[in-house]
């Protein structure tokens, strides 16, 4: 073994996130804040103890993909600092334990898997607006639209635009003008949705895929 220690790179602050997915869970969850860490592996996951850190806001409307790159950049940084750090003998670790909020329950980031991404229309605006871009682009949240045919078309929503406002449709229920503007009805509101990818075919605007296929919308 390495006799200074084996070191690892996080995207959260830890111990919060710990787990394979912790920027779009963080996003999913309606954080403000997060960062990344560096850390001595040891025989557990994402547990050992901590070198260094850094914050960073999350934007009301930034993705996982976009604070994916924002927290790439920095942590490229960090790491140089980290492996600096520790070449001269400077590091003095701190034990996760000792930053555990009392009486509190640590919010986890496992892995997310594709049955996990499906929109619960049902749920309010806020968290389905969080959804959708904690899970853009990738694995992606997705839905069903029904054509004209009776056909379902699987959709992955990557970019919306919530809208908190009283109405007395069902969830799920798809307003549009066939034209440039699609939005779907929630418990308190409305999701319009800006861009999406239809299976099998690329990324599109909504007023691209409503020029296309979306004519057909039922």
């Amino acid at each position: 073994m390495p006799p200074l220690g084996t070191i690892n790179l996080h995207a959260s602050l830890l111990p919060r996130y710990r787990g394979a997915a912790p920027i779009n869970w963080a996003i999913i969850n309606g954080e403000t804040e997060t960062g990344i860490t560096t850390f001595f592996i040891n025989d557990k996951i994402d547990t050992g103890n901590i070198i260094s850190y850094r914050s960073t806001i999350i934007e009301p409307e930034e993705t996982a993909g976009e604070l994916h790159d924002k927290l790439m950049k920095s942590g490229a940084d960090l790491v140089t600092e980290t492996v600096s750090a520790i070449a001269g003998h400077k590091v003095i670790s701190i034990p996760q334990v000792k930053l555990m909020p009392p009486e509190q329950e640590l919010r986890k980031a496992p892995k997310i898997y594709h049955d996990q991404c499906l929109i619960n229309w049902d749920d309010k605006v806020a968290n389905i607006h969080n959804f959708i871009r904690g899970l853009s682009p990738q694995p992606g949240a997705f839905t069903y639209f029904t054509m004209a045919d009776g056909q379902k078309q699987h959709i992955k929503v990557y970019k919306s635009i919530p809208e908190c406002k009283l109405h007395f449709l069902n969830a799920g229920q798809i307003i549009t003008d066939h034209k440039t503007s699609l939005k779907v009805a929630a418990s308190d509101g409305f999701i319009h949705i800006s861009e999406i990818q239809p299976a099998g075919r690329k990324t599109l605007s909504i007023a691209d895929f409503l020029r296309g296929a979306g004519r057909n919308i039922s």
